[in-house]
């Protein structure tokens, strides 16, 4: 029996054989294939102190203020920065970046309330949003119970991490995310969806998932369609949870 398509189903498998494809247009080892930009490698944090972005990244906090930031209303963000830090003022409000992106690498690094504070889903709560749409759960989950798709390094409300590498309250951990955005046709159908793969702590604990639309609590809202680029946002849940050392370099497609 002849398979029968449809015409996203159908994008979606071109799309995802261009991505997996070799560029047919240089032979192996061509001497003649273009190489690739020289860069210089960013440094390891320690727990004292955050290390460096690669040359070609662009850096969203260095420690020093929130220039790159703006609170919900637009306005200047209004959490605070100390110490190379800056940290969830409650009640403050989500921030965002000013620049909007979709297909990246990005590095956070968190820490969270010591001595904790509370349990489940109100010890150390944050988030960081993907393009403001899709969430990677940032919370206390180092002797913590809760749902499994809510705790730390969760995509929120669709998938649990693999394993739970969250260190104590109070040490800095780091989340290293490659996201590619979804794509839409020109009727707003989805094209290819999102898609995410997580480092906790230097721990594979998402392999490049496919998510079923934007993350929500208690419901899996579907697919609308977007720009191809948003701003990130961190979350204000009413904990203060710290941040440093946040960078990001965009992708092209089929990176």
């Amino acid at each position: 029996m002849r398979a029968i398509f449809s015409v996203p189903a159908l994008a979606l498998c071109i799309a995802q054989l261009c991505m997996a494809q070799v560029d047919p247009r240089w032979k192996p080892n061509d001497p003649d294939r273009p190489l690739p930009p020289v860069i210089e490698p960013g440094t390891a944090s320690t727990q004292d102190a955050p290390g460096h972005a690669p040359s070609d990244a662009v850096v969203l906090f260095d420690g020093k203020d929130l220039s790159q930031w703006a609170g919900e209303d637009g306005q200047p963000a209004k959490w605070k920065v100390a110490d190379g830090y800056m940290e969830v003022v409650p009640h403050n409000g989500y921030i965002h970046t000013r620049q909007p992106f979709g297909n990246c690498q990005l590095h956070v690094e968190f820490a969270e309330p010591a001595p904790p504070v509370g349990e489940d889903q109100g010890r150390g709560n944050s988030g960081v949003f993907l393009m403001g749409l899709y969430e990677i759960q940032v919370l206390d989950s180092n002797q913590n119970k809760t749902y499994a798709d809510g705790q730390a390094s969760a995509v929120y409300g669709q998938f649990p991490p693999q394993v739970n590498a969250s260190r104590a309250p109070g040490h800095w951990q780091t989340y290293d995310i490659i996201f590619h955005a979804p794509r839409f046709d020109k009727d707003g159908k989805v094209l290819y969806p999102a898609r995410v793969t997580v480092l906790h702590n230097g721990v594979l604990v998402q392999d490049n998932v496919e998510l079923s639309g934007p993350t929500g609590h208690h419901q899996r809202p579907p697919y609308k369609p977007t720009p191809d680029k948003l701003p990130l946002s961190l979350q204000d849940h009413a904990n203060p949870v710290r941040f440093r050392n946040i960078w990001i370099r965009e992708l092209g497609e089929g990176q």
